[in-house]
């Protein structure tokens, strides 16, 4: 199933087709940034709706503006144009329902992995007894409670990402979104984080939303996949994963999963990282994303 690009194959609306308020609902977002005097846009005029408890995948070229459609999202980055909203309320700016993990895990390294967790508790004015009852649930849940004392040196790549994982979750957000968390990680450790965010997912009962450049990750995860065109990203394609839940690696093998990695690759093909565009002198190299258009 494909979508006239920059347009969700549902017309957004107030609620879902079971009568719910989305989880996120956009409609003609867009952003872009100023450089040498021109206004480039990152996101072309984006609609799109997420239903609550889903799991959804963007994938799309580099430098397509995935990433920076999460931190708009997120209310770190304010749109230029159109509607976002998250349980049916605008993000103005950064939002408690909103939690946000990067590529790279960015911990303070001079606090322990408990105290890193327990951060956003503190600046929201959390009593002392308060955060450590959850700090120590988020890090069981995470699997790493023998591990609180741990500075971030003193962890691997993964159990750090472990560690963002659970301070994003800190403020109990209805929505965690995810900028390619394992991308660092192996391909086994990456697949066994994989079914472990599956059974984190079925335990906090948040929407998710995923950026991955791995076709297999998004189809294996997701109930969703959203394709975005090479930027300004638009809607090329909104795919329903055909995989019963719960998911085991196993399942990769399955003939859904095959057609959909098909359906998801013929629309990236042809499409252009920015990185050649870069390259063939298309686009600034010194171009700064994060700099809105007024």
């Amino acid at each position: 199933m494909t979508a006239e690009p920059g347009r969700a194959l549902r017309e957004p609306g107030p609620a879902t087709g079971d009568g719910s308020v989305p989880a996120i609902f956009l409609d003609g977002v867009r952003f872009g940034f100023h450089v040498d005097g021109r206004q480039t846009e990152v996101i072309g005029g984006l609609d799109l709706e997420i239903a609550p408890r889903s799991i959804v995948a963007f994938v799309g070229p580099n430098g397509c503006g995935k990433s920076t459609l999460l931190r708009v999202i997120a209310g770190l980055l304010p749109a230029r144009a159109g509607t976002v909203e998250v349980e049916g309320r605008p993000v103005t700016g950064p939002d408690a329902r909103v939690g946000l993990v990067f590529q790279e895990p960015r911990l303070l390294p001079w606090r322990s992995a408990f105290a890193n967790v327990a951060f956003p508790l503190e600046v929201a004015g959390r009593d002392r007894e308060a955060r450590e009852r959850r700090v120590t649930d988020l890090l069981g849940l995470v699997g790493l409670r023998d591990w609180s004392r741990a500075r971030p040196a003193e962890l691997s790549g993964g159990m750090r990402q472990r560690v963002a994982i659970a301070r994003a979750l800190a403020l109990e957000p209805a929505v965690l979104l995810l900028d390619e968390p394992f991308s660092a990680l192996d391909s086994l450790t990456r697949e066994r984080f994989n079914v472990e965010l599956l059974r984190l997912w079925e335990r906090i009962g948040a929407t998710i939303v995923l950026v991955t450049h791995s076709i297999a990750e998004a189809v294996f995860l997701a109930d969703r996949v959203v394709v975005l065109s090479p930027r300004p990203a638009q809607l090329v394609a909104d795919l329903v994963v055909d995989l019963p839940r719960p998911r085991r690696p196993g399942d990769l093998d399955a003939a859904a999963v095959t057609r959909t990695a098909a359906e998801i690759r013929a629309h990236l093909e042809g499409a252009t990282d920015d990185a050649f565009a870069v390259a063939a002198g298309d686009v600034p190299a010194h171009a700064q994303p994060d700099q809105a258009i007024p």
